[in-house]
């Protein structure tokens, strides 16, 4: 052991040969016996806008710095809200308000699949959500023939027949993933899903964009710009059509069951790899191809998935016109006699089973 060896005894940190402090140090104890006394704290965050990450209806994100003493950096995302679609600046405020409340509960939530928000910040008058930055994709980037062929292009022929065995294949649009592979990505999701709805939040806006999967393998729900409370419902909300629920899209009352309908189109769209509205335009041909969805999903995804009974009844289920036929939460979603659980016990019976979140870590490792 050398002579400036610090070691930990019980509770005290103990340094061995250690001569006494010199003037300096004792100037600095001062100063940090002083700020341990004190009931507040201030100081200046320092933050570099390195690149844009997205722009969306309500404003930009940036995939920024967070510079703090000594050369500490820390990679943040950083979502400016624009005031561009308010009427004036007391609308915008008020708005702000909510999403800052809205932004704290989540923070305390720190569930494995929820984005980790860091600050609510203005600047200004602007205000500027600072989150925890992904490293990964969304599955709306992954799940593009580029990314299928740029995996093809790296691996082995055995690794490439075990990767559209498992994970991933071709699609009549885009790939699309294997049931074991899909269930249990939206099976994560709807476990984030409980954790907002336990606090009286809806999401708001579940669609592949907003489902990001970390290079580790974990998907998290990401962006919860348009996310509301139940408690003070905000007079104007904002969404993404082609995956709302048919009761947002009529204005009618948003409820938990409003993010399962999400859910069960996203999860449609990852089983049969094409998107399921695209290029429809107006509100009442969007609504009832909503309506007939649960109908026509034999016609929509592959002969491997319409042979699950149990699969069908959960797409079912989850993509029902009526709230009142959907679950009647996420957890029931997951753990229901005929949810998520109950169809991943049959991979396990079947012997079909993988451990899907490190077969997505491999995955996303090749595709670098």
């Amino acid at each position: 052991m050398d002579s400036s060896t610090t070691i930990l005894q019980s509770s005290q940190t103990v340094g061995l040969g250690q001569g006494p402090p010199s003037k300096d140090v004792e100037e600095i104890y001062r100063s940090y016996a002083d700020l341990i006394q004190r009931s507040k704290l201030g100081w200046t965050e320092h933050l570099r806008l390195n690149r844009l990450l997205g722009t969306g209806g309500q404003g930009q994100v940036y995939l920024s710095e967070r510079r703090g003493s000594d050369g500490f950096t820390l990679p943040v995302a950083l979502k400016f809200f624009s005031p561009e679609r308010f009427e004036c600046e007391r609308d915008y405020v008020e708005a702000m308000h909510r999403m800052a409340s809205v932004g704290c509960r989540v923070a305390k939530i720190q569930h494995d699949n929820l984005l980790d928000v860091h600050n609510f910040i203005e600047r200004n008058r602007v205000r500027i959500l600072e989150m925890e930055w992904v490293d990964g994709y969304d599955l709306d980037i992954l799940l593009t023939p580029a990314m299928l062929e740029r995996a093809r292009q790296r691996v082995a022929w055995d690794r490439w027949e075990y990767i559209n065995n498992v994970v991933v294949t071709r699609g009549p649009v885009r790939p699309r993933l294997k049931p074991g592979m899909a269930v249990a990505i939206l099976h994560e999701v709807l476990a984030g899903l409980a954790a907002l709805h336990r606090e009286q939040i809806v999401h708001g806006d579940i669609k592949p964009s907003n489902i990001m999967i970390k290079r580790t393998g974990n998907p998290k729900i990401i962006d919860i710009g348009s996310a509301v409370d139940l408690t003070n419902l905000p007079p104007q909300r904002t969404c993404t059509p082609q995956y709302a629920a048919p009761e947002i899209l009529e204005r009618e009352a948003v409820s938990p069951r409003s993010d399962l309908a999400s859910v069960g189109y996203v999860l449609v769209e990852l089983l049969s790899g094409r998107p399921l509205f695209a290029g429809i335009k107006d509100y009442a041909t969007m609504l009832e191809a909503k309506r007939t969805l649960p109908q026509r999903l034999e016609r929509i995804v592959p002969k491997e998935v319409a042979d699950s009974e149990l699969l069908m009844t959960i797409c079912r289920r989850l993509t029902a016109p009526d709230p009142v036929l959907r679950y009647e939460n996420a957890e029931e979603a997951i753990t229901g006699e005929d949810g998520l659980s109950e169809f991943e016990r049959t991979l396990i019976r079947g012997d079909l089973a993988s451990e899907y979140e490190n077969e997505m870590r491999v995955w996303l490792e090749e595709l670098d």
